[in-house]
């Protein structure tokens, strides 16, 4: 009974540390042109910061939908930011006013008339690895 305590008490710590992956369903890519690309954040003062982004990643755009694995992320708040390159230049492309050209999604939130959505309407927690559709 020791022996077993005293492993658990061990292995409590490594699960602290498990990380886990998000698989983001993409729907809706309107073309095969590009790129879809997802951007990982973890807090408030980092959403939509391109100098703060926790973890990017990208598949090659395939009409109706694609499929994103972000890997290795320790359980915590997270929100995502999706869009289309369509173009592939590996920037999203705004018109003058800073409205995006180029179709874009987040978690759990959808574009505002006046901006994007806040990192607390986008936010999931995660324990385990975790699916999520998004819609473009």
């Amino acid at each position: 009974m020791r022996n077993l305590f005293f492993f658990i008490l061990m292995c409590f710590p490594l699960m602290l540390l498990a990380q886990h992956t998000i698989s983001v369903h993409v729907h809706n890519v309107p073309t095969k042109n590009g790129k879809v690309n997802v951007a990982v954040y973890n807090s408030d003062e980092a959403f939509l910061s391109f100098e703060s982004v926790l973890k990017t990643e990208s598949v090659p755009a395939h009409e109706g939908s694609v499929v994103l694995k972000i890997a290795n992320l320790p359980a915590g708040e997270y929100a995502l930011a999706v869009f289309h390159d369509e173009n592939d230049n590996g920037k999203l492309d705004t018109n003058w006013l800073g409205i995006p050209r180029e179709k874009v999604a987040f978690s759990n939130a959808e574009m505002k008339t006046f901006g994007p959505p806040k990192y607390k309407e986008c936010a999931f927690r995660i324990t385990s690895d975790y699916e999520i559709n998004i819609n473009l």
